[in-house]
């Protein structure tokens, strides 16, 4: 795994460079790369690609065609952001040890592989990537977290990706019942690979803590309020928060909140 070619797939605007850039870089023989800390602007994205505000987000029926391409465009848009958020977490922090750069390279491979599945299918559905608008959301909470990876850790993967795990079961079921089951199939895919996701972000968290010598629930309720990350809402999927790396306890403290 090589940082510095980690690197040049986070700058690239071209999504299926970005998935070779991203697959090469993993099999790269250096293992260290360079020291890379960046704006955000050096995120690569299309120039095509229009983003508005997620209340400008068109809100589409599945029962349309248009409506289930949108929803599969909003998926896709979804794993796009999560390539570059894996790949800015293992080049723009720097001391970690060798582990969180390896698993932060294999999650950026494993986001890489939803996006072309999505992507192709979308493809399928006549529409390509960039011709519906998105909203920033995701990367809003990465570029909020540039500067502590603590932040990173407990915000991203703890908060947005672990509601991937709540919803995607229902959108499954939605597009199931409207007969696409080959996106129903991609999501099982993408809904497997994220319990493992949200388990290294988990894990590095409370690494991180226990390096600080902070209390792991404290800090986070503290980081929460720092970074105004969203409310954390229940209904959970509990088996696949539980099997992420969230504990009993955790749980149970956000439905007593709510």
């Amino acid at each position: 795994m090589d940082r510095a070619a980690a690197f040049a797939a986070l700058v690239e605007t071209d999504p299926v460079e970005k998935v070779r850039l991203t697959r090469a870089a993993a099999t790269a023989p250096d293992l260290s790369g360079t020291e890379r800390v960046f704006a955000a602007s050096a995120l690569g994205r299309p120039a095509r690609l229009a983003l508005v505000h997620p209340t400008r987000v068109p809100q589409r029926g599945l029962g349309s065609a248009a409506g289930r391409a949108a929803l599969i465009h909003a998926i896709t848009h979804i794993e796009f952001n999560a390539i570059n958020i894996a790949l800015d977490a293992l080049c723009r922090f720097g001391g970690m040890p060798a582990a969180y750069y390896s698993d932060w390279m294999r999650v950026a491979g494993e986001e890489a592989l939803h996006f072309s599945l999505l992507a192709a299918h979308l493809q399928s559905l006549g529409h390509a990537y960039g011709d519906f608008p998105a909203h920033n959301g995701l990367w809003e909470m990465a570029d909020l977290t540039r500067d502590d990876v603590l932040a990173r850790m407990a915000l991203v993967p703890r908060i947005l990706e672990a509601r991937g795990l709540d919803v995607t079961p229902a959108i499954r079921a939605k597009l199931a019942h409207q007969g696409d089951h080959a996106a129903a199939g991609i999501l099982d895919i993408i809904l497997a690979d994220e319990i493992g996701h949200v388990a290294i972000g988990n894990q590095w968290y409370r690494w991180l803590c226990e390096q600080r010598g902070v209390d792991p629930r404290e800090i986070f309720g503290q980081l929460m309020i720092k970074h105004r990350a969203p409310k954390i809402r229940p209904p959970f999927n509990r088996p696949a928060r539980l099997a992420g790396g969230f504990t009993v306890a955790e749980l149970d403290g956000w439905e007593a909140d709510c």
